[in-house]
């Protein structure tokens, strides 16, 4: 099979990188523990590629500001990347998945919206919390701690 010079190009392009919440507020906060390993993480994507964000890790985020001014000054370097449709409808298959496997109704949509719109987008995700991503999008490339 000869690849497209669509599907070339695209292999050809920087990886985006989608930046979950919890990565970004280590290093707004300054969290003492993992203000470092995020901080370090996060210049190595941006490095590398694009380092984008999306409506739901924005809605995470902008809790820790007073003003929307704020937030986006603080979020001026990531791309904006909306999730897509089908993303939206995978999340949901995932998070039905996780509960009907007993998981805990604690655990809310927003990494499950976070995990499908990496796998439907093809970025790579950036996250301190592996395991529920590896388990519901296996296809996803993750950056996380070891």
């Amino acid at each position: 099979m000869v690849p497209s010079a669509r599907s070339s190009q695209a292999a050809s392009l920087p990886p985006v990188t989608l930046v979950d919440s919890n990565v970004l507020l280590d290093v707004l906060t300054q969290d003492p523990t993992w203000e470092s390993w995020s901080a370090g993480a996060l210049q190595d994507a941006a490095d590398r590629g694009a380092i984008a964000i999306d409506q739901i890790i924005y809605a995470e985020v902008s809790t820790r500001f007073s003003r929307i001014e704020d937030c986006d000054e603080a979020l001026v370097d990531f791309r904006r990347e909306s999730m897509p449709w089908p993303a939206a409808y995978l999340a949901a298959r995932a998070h039905r998945n996780y509960r009907l496997r007993g998981g805990a109704r604690t655990t809310t949509l927003p990494d499950f919206l976070i995990g499908a719109h990496a796998a439907v987008s093809g970025f790579v995700l950036l996250t301190r919390d592996a395991a529920r991503y590896r388990t519901y999008f296996p296809t996803v490339r993750l950056i996380c701690p070891d």
